[in-house]
């Protein structure tokens, strides 16, 4: 199990990483108090793999818990668990303008000076900053960029081999789907359901899919959306999206957006994408 610690300066983002971490199949925990840490990783330890991914923030906000926290990391090292430290920090100018952006007060001088707290707080957290693994200053970073820096470091390169593409078929009498990234309408391609042979069955029988595809505008729709997706893909991957939800609308949902979704899976994965494939209709259609 790989497991992070992730901590640092209060309005150093450490809000914002914690998502993208998730993002990226981690199992977060905000604000757990350190004597808990260790007891909470064994848990997770006997969860059978369903957790192979842990992410816990600690920082100030536990107040007297914080100081429990540099014995706590020698128990888990006594222990044989293995940890890295992310320590997020930021510049006080940068973050004094945060605050007061966000009109929040520091956690450690609720009615003094921003300032006061962000000293006092480097202080506290200096132990911890000096055996942290990682350090990122996040004072020029844009969001997409803090993404970015987190993948770099904590992504498994196995499981990021390109971003996954999800392919959805549906039927627009059902509604659109919500959650497309894209999505294509193939309702202008002849429909079997008129063909009295082919209406009881959906686009997974060969026949209804040989039916759909001997159309010559079948094969250039293919052509083009394949060509359009390879176009795309680097792009996504390049903005840091994880998933690309492709649907694929008919009428019903049951034959050519079926025959269609099942074909584009197959390109796709031929082509060495990670790829799957949904139906969401074909029992409704």
């Amino acid at each position: 199990m790989r497991f992070l610690i992730l901590t640092g300066l209060s309005g150093a983002g450490k809000t914002m990483a914690i998502r993208y971490l998730e993002d990226m199949g981690y199992f977060c925990v905000d604000n757990l108090p350190p004597k808990l840490i260790l007891r909470f990783v064994e848990l997770c330890q006997e969860s059978e793999g369903q957790i192979d991914k842990l992410a816990i923030v600690v920082d100030i906000r536990g107040r007297r818990f914080f100081d429990d926290l540099l014995g706590c990391l020698s128990e888990m090292k006594e222990a044989g668990h293995r940890y890295e430290i992310l320590f997020l920090e930021a510049s006080d100018d940068v973050l004094i303008k945060r605050y007061k952006e966000s009109r929040r007060a520091h956690p450690l001088v609720r009615e003094g000076r921003i300032i006061s707290g962000i000293s006092k707080e480097r202080e506290l957290l200096d132990g911890i900053k000096e055996i942290s693994d990682h350090i990122i200053d996040t004072s020029n970073l844009y969001p997409k960029q803090l993404k970015e820096a987190l993948a770099e470091l904590f992504h498994d390169q196995q499981e990021t081999e390109g971003l996954l593409i999800s392919i959805i078929s549906f039927g627009f009498k059902h509604g659109i789907l919500l959650d497309a990234d894209l999505v294509f309408d193939v309702r202008f391609l002849p429909n079997p359901f008129y063909v009295d042979e082919l209406k009881i069955h959906t686009g997974q029988k060969p026949e209804v899919r040989d039916y759909v595809f001997k159309f010559p505008e079948t094969r250039e729709f293919m052509a083009k959306t394949i060509d359009m997706l390879e176009y795309l893909i680097p792009y996504y991957i390049r903005e840091g999206k994880y998933q690309l939800v492709v649907g694929i609308g008919c009428t019903g949902g049951m034959h050519r957006s079926v025959a269609i979704g099942d074909a584009l899976y197959e390109k796709l994965q031929d082509k060495g994408y990670r790829v799957s494939v949904e139906h969401r209709d074909i029992s409704d259609a």
